[in-house]
């Protein structure tokens, strides 16, 4: 796979993919304001249509991806939920390795890792 950053959400709970989950992708300057670079809504795959970063767009940095999974539960499998957003932040070292950050949701907790 080639360098970039990609996500998918997993429902632990349904045991499936979590489709309509809005993922946004924020990058966070040593100094200044945080800047939304990117955002999408979760397939009926649990996955982006499109990367978050392609090859071209990813930089070494500090990113914080935010999932709305509060909306998610609301709508869809469930009409409550302890969560309502997820901020998972981490580093890209390397701008020409492959980024992907999986999320595993459940309606009382996550869990997340670098996947591959």
């Amino acid at each position: 796979m080639s360098a970039g950053l990609t996500t998918h959400v997993l429902d632990t709970s349904r045991e499936g993919p979590a489709d309509g989950v809005v993922v946004t992708l924020r990058r966070l300057p040593s100094d200044g304001e945080p800047e939304t670079i990117s955002q999408g809504t979760t397939n009926d795959d649990g996955r982006l249509d499109d990367p978050l970063l392609t090859e071209t767009e990813i930089e070494p940095g500090t990113y914080e991806l935010e999932f709305d999974v509060g909306a998610y539960y609301r709508e869809g499998p469930s009409e409550s939920t302890f969560l309502e957003t997820v901020p998972v932040r981490f580093v890209v070292d390397d701008a020409d390795e492959h980024y992907h950050v999986p999320l595993l949701l459940s309606p009382g907790g996550y869990t997340t890792y670098r996947g591959s």
